[in-house]
């Protein structure tokens, strides 16, 4: 009788974490911070159609890099998610925070039981009535959730973005001045972006309900210029 063939258990969970990474930094990244008057979230993505940012609900949005059927799957599960709570309760009843907890069960169950881990780094981010309301969840591809304050990186060389972010980033920011800010941490001193490679979406605190609003590249231009 043929043994079957063994893993150890912290060597299987590196080699899906390792492809998982390799999945992930294969994406652009992107990057989400608080500015004076909401959050904005910036993300490098020269598609026309396929979209890194969506709304999930009225004072909700979503981020994902990584594999953009895998990420565009979970956010479909939070619009979702999100409908059936709001109406079954209250709209005020639908947070990012019990949605994150939801997603980073999904990715750490499908981590550790499934074959194949989700080649993804999401982010759900909730405005708040001022900035010390807001909320940035940022849920890992194992299913670790972090809950960061004023900015977030996801994707790509995440890292040396987010040290070039943080050396120029202020809370203060009016929108203009965050989005150049997110442009050249995502960019780096090599490159150029430009608004055709880019895709840039608020949620602005002053809105009544809905909060969400993308620009398209004539606004972003204007952002940038």
């Amino acid at each position: 009788m043929n043994q079957p063939f063994y893993v150890a258990p912290e060597q299987l969970m590196k080699d899906r974490a390792d492809y998982a990474r390799k999945g992930i930094a294969r994406g652009r990244a992107l990057v989400a911070v608080q500015y004076h008057d909401g959050i904005v979230v910036v993300a490098e993505n020269t598609s026309n159609t396929l979209r890194k940012v969506s709304e999930i609900y009225d004072r909700i949005g979503f981020a994902g890099v990584g594999k953009y059927n895998e990420f565009d799957q979970l956010r479909r599960f939070g619009v979702r998610n999100a409908d059936v709570r709001g109406y079954q309760y209250s709209r005020d009843d639908v947070e990012a925070r019990s949605l994150a907890n939801e997603y980073a069960q999904i990715l750490g169950q499908t981590f550790t039981h499934d074959v194949k881990p989700y080649e993804v780094e999401i982010l759900l981010v909730e405005v708040g009535v001022d900035q010390e309301t807001d909320q940035l969840f940022h849920i890992m591809y194992d299913g670790t959730l972090m809950d960061e304050r004023g900015l977030s990186v996801l994707g790509g060389d995440a890292e040396s973005i987010g040290e070039r972010l943080r050396s120029s980033w202020k809370s203060e920011d009016d929108l203009s001045t965050a989005v150049k800010k997110c442009v050249a941490a995502l960019s780096g001193p090599e490159r150029t972006l430009y608004a055709g490679d880019l895709e840039i979406a608020v949620l602005a605190r002053n809105s009544l309900r809905r909060c969400f609003l993308r620009f398209d590249e004539v606004e972003v231009e204007k952002l940038l210029s």
